[in-house]
């Protein structure tokens, strides 16, 4: 598949822009195991990567122009003049790939220049981390074209201020590190405090499981406020509670903390959801590293549940695939990415799959809803080099 899509991205970059590229390059997006809006509270998350991936044909210029394109978007040719870049001033989706060029540049970084023409198969607005995927993808090819010698985790930080300052979105940094450090087989265990990392071996087939994913075709944007919302009032609690972050308040410190906050009902639902969700991280750690794989879906269930009730950022489509695969045998479910809508995960044994993904699409069209998007989420290679 690869090869067939490097070729296929190559061959529309040379109709573009009437020359070869120089490299071809490829970037996932991510489904997050457990852990969620724990990263920007610097806390633990463990996503993995998806075989859905943004593909990028880059070649240098020496003049300072910027040509974009995707296959995804009906236009043409986007030219910018690099210097000219400015954070929130294109609400495009161009402000993804420019951002990154940007961030680079405002790090020290000479670039001069690229033709760029994209195509990504990763999901949009699926909560998936398609704009992560994006920005990954230019980033590790610039890296390359113009040997900056820069490792996975540091193009990570870049394009999480790419999409921070640039794109005006108040995201983490989990989803741009899972798209450019996750490896095949494995869910990446990472410390969004000091970005050290361990690949923890997550190979469901072998085991006789699958995970799901169901895209509710409930569209989200995090440049939107809600998400904003929720960043702000878990600041609030840190700064009540005298911590540098949320990730600083112990699981079993949590109800006397709890008791502090009592007058703030908001910021009380979010503080307890931070800190035990850090706790179900570790939990899931734990019993993928002693074996017991199957143990990891009642965590799931409970995550979801502090998803929807504590942090409130769930929607009826997503409750309805959780509540119908639990019902349908699944061993867990929830809501992934970072909600008001976008998709869930479903962990079940592979002779359950075809009941529960019935089950769920005639919940669906019974409710009236949009019919949802399902496929199997296979952990896969991060950001890499295709030709």
């Amino acid at each position: 598949m690869g090869e067939a899509v490097a070729e296929a991205v190559g061959e529309r970059f040379r109709e573009l822009y009437g020359a070869e590229p120089e490299g071809i390059w490829a970037a996932p997006g991510r489904v997050n195991l457990i852990g969620e809006h724990t990263d920007y509270n610097d806390g633990f998350v463990m996503p993995f990567a998806l075989p859905h991936t943004a593909v990028a044909a880059v070649s240098r210029r020496d003049d300072g122009i910027l040509r974009l394109h995707s296959a995804d978007i009906d236009a043409g040719v986007v030219e910018l003049r690099v210097a000219d870049l400015t954070p929130e001033s294109d609400k495009s989706w161009t402000a993804y790939p420019s951002g990154v060029v940007w961030a680079l540049r405002d790090a020290g970084h000479e670039l001069t220049g690229a033709d760029i023409h994209l195509a990504s198969t990763v999901p949009s607005g699926a909560g998936l981390s398609s704009s992560a995927a994006l920005e990954v993808v230019v980033a590790l090819a610039l890296n390359d074209l113009y040997s900056l010698g820069l490792r996975g985790w540091q193009l990570a930080r870049l394009c999480q201020r790419a999409e921070n300052v640039y794109v005006g979105a108040p995201v983490g940094i989990m989803d741009q590190t899972a798209s450019a450090c996750c490896e095949a087989g494995h869910a990446l265990f990472l410390d969004t405090r000091d970005l050290s990392q361990r690949q923890i071996p997550f190979d469901l087939a072998a085991e006789g499981m699958r995970l799901l994913v169901v895209d509710t075709q409930v569209k989200h944007s995090h440049s939107e406020g809600e998400y904003g919302k929720r960043r702000a009032g878990c600041e609030k609690g840190a700064a009540l509670l005298g911590v540098d972050a949320l990730r600083d308040v112990p699981y079993a410190e949590l109800d006397a903390a709890l008791e502090r906050l009592a007058d703030d009902e908001e910021v009380s639902r979010l503080v307890r959801h931070v800190v035990t969700e850090d706790e179900r991280v570790e939990r899931v750690v734990a019993l993928l590293e002693s074996g017991d794989t199957r143990a990891i879906g009642p965590v799931l269930v409970e995550g979801h549940a502090s998803l929807r009730d504590d942090f409130r950022i769930s929607c009826p489509e997503l409750d309805l695939v959780v509540d119908t695969a639990l019902t349908s045998g699944a061993l867990g479910a929830r809501m992934t990415g970072g909600g008001f809508g976008g998709s869930a995960i479903v962990l079940a044994d592979a002779s359950d799959v075809d009941a529960i993904t019935k089950a769920v699409e005639e919940s669906f069209a019974a409710a009236g809803f949009t019919a949802p998007r399902v496929f199997e989420a296979v952990p896969s290679a991060g950001a890499r080099r295709l030709g």
